[in-house]
């Protein structure tokens, strides 16, 4: 799961990101503590988690859970969906969503911006830009919500 979050981030944010952070030869190892955490650690029990395949090899990753804002509107937040970019198109992306997170639930996420291709699938599930943005490890991000009242 951190190889796939790894080589996805360097697919997806190179040129949004310092290379110095994506190269960084600490990134596998920082990825695998945090996957060990969020697959252990009490604290996370709530999260929803899944992974891809194609011929026994991860290909995507995702994970939701309760949001981390007490007065979110929303019932589940999006944490991770990264699919290696080899196979957008395959359905692998879509199942991932479904699979973390149900669609009668309210949800929201932060997308990096720009990112074409990932707002673009977000908006044909359902989400839409609330019109909030934030900065976040120097990537500029919004917020897309699905459920909630902003996306009515």
């Amino acid at each position: 799961m951190a190889r796939v979050n790894v080589r996805c981030w360097q697919e997806t944010y190179r040129g949004l990101m310092p290379d110095a952070v994506l190269d960084d030869p600490g990134f596998l190892a920082a990825r695998e503590r945090f996957w060990t955490a969020a697959l252990t650690d009490e604290r996370y029990r709530e999260n929803r988690v899944a992974v891809a395949e194609r011929d026994g090899a991860l290909v995507g990753i995702a994970m939701s859970g309760p949001p981390l804002d007490a007065g979110a509107a929303w019932a589940r937040q999006l944490y991770v969906l990264y699919v290696y970019a080899a196979d957008h198109g395959t359905g692998a992306g879509p199942a991932l969503l479904e699979a973390v997170v149900d669609p009668e639930e309210s949800v929201a996420l932060w997308v990096a911006d720009p990112n074409p291709r990932a707002q673009a699938f977000y908006r044909k599930h359902g989400f839409v830009a609330d019109g909030t943005a934030q900065v976040e490890g120097g990537v500029r991000e919004i917020r897309m919500v699905r459920g909630t009242q902003h996306s009515r």
